[in-house]
């Protein structure tokens, strides 16, 4: 696999529903590891989230790095783990919900350290991106149709470059040697 490991898809989902129930500082962490396991935004864009967006149906936000317009889609899984939230001063403001203690937003590195602590010592924030890549290319049977899908949402040139980022090729030539 090439840079970070994906994070198995309910291993975050049950990991992150642990730190928001225990009333943690790190609480809004949880959320973040919702939010990017389920959204597939990179860390930039997810970090700039506001509750007001989180609130509505769908969202549409234009990427840092692509500048290209993206339409998101807010889940239940999103929208269940943010009933947690609504008593929370930011959350009636319709402000930023990743910010820190002191209020300010949280850095790529803050994120970085996080997951290093609940997770493992490979995990980044990318990390999440490709847990929602491999659940969606694992809940379509791994089709290639998914892979497609993925491409566009991605902005890859391709399914196979959608393919090496996942992992997925890696995985493949793996088997072959291990069932000669």
């Amino acid at each position: 696999m090439t840079g970070s490991p994906y994070i198995p898809f309910d291993k975050a989902t049950t990991t992150a529903l642990k730190i928001i129930r225990s009333n943690s500082k790190d609480k809004n962490f949880g959320l973040l590891i919702i939010c990017g396991i389920n959204l597939g935004l990179r860390i930039d864009d997810l970090l700039h989230l506001t509750y007001d967006q989180l609130k509505k149906d769908s969202i549409t936000i234009q990427e840092k790095k692509t500048k290209k317009k993206r339409t998101l889609t807010i889940n239940d899984a999103i929208k269940d783990a943010l009933s947690y939230f609504k008593d929370e001063i930011a959350y009636e403001g319709g402000g930023n919900v990743f910010v820190s203690q002191k209020g300010s937003v949280y850095s790529s590195q803050h994120v970085n350290r996080l997951l290093k602590k609940y997770f493992n010592k490979d995990t980044t924030s990318h990390s999440l991106r490709k847990s929602f890549g491999r659940r969606v290319w694992s809940n379509d049977g791994e089709s290639e149709r998914s892979l497609i899908m993925l491409s566009q949402i991605f902005n890859h040139s391709s399914t196979a470059t959608t393919r090496i980022y996942l992992g997925i090729q890696q995985e493949e030539i793996d088997d072959i040697y291990l069932n000669l």
